[in-house]
C-alpha cells in the first residue's frame, strides 16, 4: 500500500483528500504546514502539496523537497492559474493541477507520477530466507506462513536488506534506495522503521545494527526450523 502525505492548510479540505485517497486504496495522512512536510515526508511514497501554505511558500517547499529527494511530488493550486502550475513544475513538482479535481482524476494522476518516477527495471525476484518469505510482486511478507502486515517503506527496507543478507547496507545507501534521498544527517527515520520491523517479526535477530555503518540481516533465518512432533 502506497503512503501519500497530503500538505494542506485547511483542515476540512485535508480530511476530504485523505478520505478520498483511502477509498482509492492508499494509506494517507496530512500535515498543515510546509515545515511539517519537510520534517515528515521521508515516510511517504508521494507528496500531494498545496501551493498555498501558511508558513512557507509552496514553490519553496517544492524546491526544498526536490533538493533533498527524488520523492514523487504532485502540487495543486486552489486557483486555475497556468503560470503558477508552470512555476511549480519548474520548481520540481512532477505534476501540478487545479484543486477542482475528482477523486478518480486524483488517483490517475498519482498513479501516472508513480509510474514515471519509479519505472520498473524488470520483475523483481522473491526472496526466501526460511522461514521468512518476501514477495515483491504482491508486496507480501510471510513468516512461518503467517502474513506480516508491513508498511510500504518497511517492505522496501526489509527487501533491500534481504536481497543481500550477508552484506552490511549503510544508512546512506538505505536512505537513497528506500527514501530516494541523499539526506546524510543523522536521522531516526531508519531506526524507527527497523524497530517496527523487529517488533513485527518477533525478534531483534532478524535485523542487526552495525554501529557507525548501517544494518544487515541477522542469522535468525539460519536457525533450522523444528517440526512439531
Amino acid at each position: 500500500m502506497r503512503n501519500v502525505l497530503v500538505v494542506e492548510r485547511e483542515a476540512s479540505a485535508a480530511e476530504a483528500m485523505v478520505r478520498d485517497l483511502r477509498r482509492l486504496g492508499y494509506a494517507a495522512r496530512s500535515v498543515d504546514t510546509g515545515a511539517r512536510a519537510l520534517r515528515t515526508y521521508r515516510d511517504a511514497d508521494l507528496v500531494l502539496l498545496s501551493l498555498e501554505l501558511p508558513d512557507i511558500d509552496g514553490l519553496e517547499v517544492c524546491r526544498s523537497l526536490r533538493g533533498e529527494s527524488d520523492i514523487p511530488l504532485v502540487a495543486f493550486t486552489h486557483l486555475d492559474d497556468e503560470l503558477e502550475r508552470i512555476l511549480a513544475l519548474k520548481a520540481g513538482a512532477d505534476d501540478c493541477v487545479a484543486k477542482a479535481w475528482g477523486a478518480r482524476e486524483l488517483g490517475a494522476r498519482i498513479e501516472a507520477v508513480l509510474r514515471r518516477s519509479r519505472p520498473s527495471s524488470g520483475i523483481a525476484e522473491s526472496i526466501s530466507l526460511r522461514p521468512l518469505h518476501i514477495d515483491p510482486r504482491t508486496r507480501e511478507v510471510r513468516l512461518r506462513d503467517q502474513v506480516i502486515d508491513v508498511t510500504s517503506k518497511e517492505f522496501e527496507l526489509l527487501y533491500t536488506l534481504a536481497a543481500n543478507p550477508e552484506t552490511v547496507v549503510s544508512r546512506k545507501e538505505l536512505m537513497a534506495k528506500v527514501w530516494g534521498s541523499n539526506w546524510e544527517q543523522t536521522s531516526r527515520t531508519i531506526d524507527t522503521h527497523v524497530s517496527s520491523l523487529r517488533a513485527k517479526l518477533g525478534s531483534s535477530g532478524w535485523i542487526i545494527t552495525v554501529r557507525g555503518i548501517g544494518y544487515r540481516m541477522g542469522h535468525a533465518w539460519r536457525v533450522p526450523e523444528v517440526s512439531a512432533g
